[in-house]
């Protein structure tokens, strides 16, 4: 049975272009991940500061290995570094070159049920 891996993001308002721009320049590196079956990333609509961060696994021996792979490792290292050149060279290095979020949790689930459209 799949597991879902949900990363909470709390985003504070000014800050969201800069974690979607980040999201996207990340697109690709899980894809190829052995046991990956599934992404999204869900922006709030309803006033909360909550991002969603949702991906599907074959195992969640899959997920841990995904979370202590090279590409895991380099994607988060790529998205410190983006954030720092980003950085105001003045001035006390608020603004988009700290963290995007401004903490950030992780649920766990297991698909018990599942429904797609009919044929």
């Amino acid at each position: 049975m799949s597991v879902i891996k949900i990363n909470v993001l709390t985003v504070p308002a000014e800050n969201r272009e800069e974690l979607e721009r980040r999201f996207a320049g990340r697109a690709g590196l899980v894809e190829s991940a052995e046991g990956f079956e599934g992404f999204q990333l869900l922006r709030p609509v309803e006033g909360i500061e909550r991002y969603l961060v949702v991906t599907q696994w074959r195992s969640d021996e899959d997920f841990q290995r995904w979370t202590e792979s090279q590409a895991f490792k380099h994607g988060h290292a790529q998205a410190a570094k983006d954030a720092k050149d980003a950085a105001p060279k003045t001035g006390h290095g608020h603004g988009h070159g700290g963290p995007a979020s401004a903490g950030a949790e992780l649920w766990s689930f297991e698909v018990i049920q599942s429904a797609g459209p009919k044929a």
